[in-house]
């Protein structure tokens, strides 16, 4: 098995990319009544405006655990909050979305 730039280890640049670009397929526009369900089962992560989803979903994908904990740390990353389901049960706007099993990937982007 080959490695990354940044050491990490992967089968090759191409299988990376074939996997980037499946993501990136997967993402989809969804409303908060349709993850509703993923909240209540703990399974939804939300993922901060500033973040790329993708390049999130990758980084789970790939289990680059490190990294992922840096943006916990920094409450980039995280299980939706219940203050953050009630506001978007409130207000229900159109999030991105991706599946990680186990995990829903969850952004509502803020309007420029």
């Amino acid at each position: 098995m080959n490695e990354s730039q940044d050491g990490l280890p992967f089968a090759g640049e191409a299988d990376r990319t074939l996997l980037q670009h499946k993501i990136n397929l997967e993402t989809a526009q969804i409303s908060w009544k349709e993850v509703e369900r993923f909240f209540a089962s703990g399974d939804l992560v939300s993922i901060a405006a500033e973040l790329d989803l993708v390049a999130v979903a990758l980084a789970f994908a790939e289990d680059r655990t490190e990294q992922i904990q840096g943006w916990l740390r920094q409450g980039l990353v995280g299980k939706t909050t219940v203050q953050q389901a009630l506001h978007w049960h409130e207000h229900n706007p159109s999030l991105w979305a991706v599946v990680v099993k186990p995990w829903v990937l969850v952004q509502e982007k803020v309007a420029a």
